[in-house]
């Protein structure tokens, strides 16, 4: 065995197994990263320098500012708003509440960005709501859910900017636009299985849709969904950067929240404040660790040897597309999203556009992957916080949401093979033509 192979074998597999023995993943990447550097033979203070380069980033500063933005929208009295205005739009089909809560995750998405904010927040009002009106309790908190990987989809969603950055060269402003229509597809995939069971079992209808009630509603919400208006359109004609448009929006999202919803006072900010700090330092320390992670992984040649493992396997454009699907969904199963995303890009992008899938696209799939590994066992992080905004055991929690699993799979195929559910939207913004691949 050579040495490159050897330190190969050292970087993944210790990673690997520290993740089965539950480490905290940033500590997994990081000793498996000193592990291969002395290895290698490497100085040390390689790792630091990496870790430095990795976080020195323009753009990875919207990350924060997008994460307090969704935190003080979230906690800011919006949710309220937002289900009046899903309910006065959905509300009068067979099982409205469902749909309602599929519709309402798409609008919150847009301003939280966080599947698990979506969850805790919406979960917490409709959850108990739909029980109340004769909803099976696990049906009710699969839909929440699942509906909350909208927030993933549509922007701005912070984990496009990782993603953006990982990948290189990828024009956040396009990536917000790619998540539109797959978000969409989506809801309305994720609308037509609750449609199926609704009916199945009877479950209620709400009040005749009124045009005049959903211009009140929206009315009511539309400064929430004005933050939204600002970053994507700021970012997409060229007004701000995304780091820019998002210490903007942090600026409206305060505002509004204390001034106009009145959902916060001046404690509820800082409270708020706290949390953001919190996650923000998860976030921005693995993104570092992950860093110096990847320049092992370059100096390896591991997204090479990576790629010519699954194009060996077969040559098949078809077979490497659902290949890639496969890992990801995957490590979705045993990883969280950031560490996935920072880790698998790498990896596995040169792989996907060598089988002709945009880089773009490529970070739709990247994001919906992740966001169903989030709902599965064993480190499903919204779907143990489904469970306990529901009071629910969470194997009957899965149970219900098989049906739904199945959506998301059907929406993930239509994104992996029909390329201009991603690429039209960034095409039309940019040229005003088709996108061309």
């Amino acid at each position: 065995m050579d040495a490159e192979t050897l330190s190969t074998l050292i970087l993944l597999g210790s990673f690997l197994i520290m993740i089965l023995l539950r480490f905290p993943i940033a500590y997994a990447v990081g000793i498996s990263t000193v592990l291969c550097m002395m290895s290698m033979g490497q100085a040390l203070q390689t790792i630091s320098q990496q870790m430095v380069k990795g976080v020195w980033s323009f753009s990875l500063m919207a990350v924060p500012f997008f994460i307090t933005m969704g935190v003080l929208m979230g906690t800011g009295g919006i949710s309220d708003k937002l289900i009046a205005l899903a309910n006065s739009l959905v509300g009068w089909m067979r099982g409205g509440l469902a749909m309602v809560n599929i519709v309402a995750s798409y609008f919150f998405g847009g301003i939280s960005g966080s599947a698990s904010a979506d969850t805790a927040s919406l979960g917490s009002i409709l959850i108990p709501m739909m029980v109340d009106q004769g909803y099976d309790a696990d049906f009710s908190t699969a839909v929440t859910i699942t509906s909350s990987c909208e927030g993933l989809l549509v922007p701005p969603s912070h984990n496009m900017v990782i993603y953006a950055t990982t990948a290189g060269g990828i024009s956040v402003g396009a990536l917000f636009m790619a998540g539109y229509i797959p978000g969409a597809i989506l809801a309305l995939s994720l609308m037509v299985g609750s449609y199926i069971i609704s009916v199945r079992r009877n479950y209620p209808k709400g009040e005749r849709f009124s045009l005049k009630n959903f211009g009140r509603q929206l009315i009511k919400s539309i400064w929430a969904l004005l933050a939204v208006l600002i970053v994507v359109v700021g970012v997409v004609v060229g007004v701000f950067t995304a780091t820019e448009s998002a210490a903007i929006a942090v600026v409206y999202s305060l505002f509004v929240s204390v001034f106009i919803y009145k959902g916060l006072n001046w404690k509820g900010v800082w409270k708020s404040l706290e949390g953001c700090v919190e996650t923000l330092s998860i976030v921005l320390i693995l993104i570092a660790f992950s860093a110096a992670f990847g320049n092992c992984l370059t100096l390896l040649h591991v997204p090479a040897k990576a790629a010519n493992l699954i194009t060996s396997v077969t040559s098949n454009p078809i077979v490497i597309a659902l290949l890639l699907n496969l890992i990801l969904l995957v490590l979705g199963m045993i990883m969280d999203m950031a560490p996935i995303i920072l880790i698998a890009t790498p990896i596995l992008l040169p792989v996907a556009t060598s089988i002709g899938i945009s880089p773009i696209q490529f970070g739709i799939m990247v994001v919906l992957n992740c966001g169903i590994g989030l709902l599965t066992p064993p480190v499903g992080a919204v779907l143990f916080i489904g469970s306990a905004v529901a009071k629910r055991p969470m194997e009957k929690v899965v149970k219900a949401t098989l049906p739904f699993y199945a959506c998301m799979l059907v929406a993930l195929l239509l994104i992996t093979f029909i390329p201009q559910i991603s690429l039209w939207l960034p095409g039309l913004a940019s040229s005003g033509t088709r996108y061309n691949p």
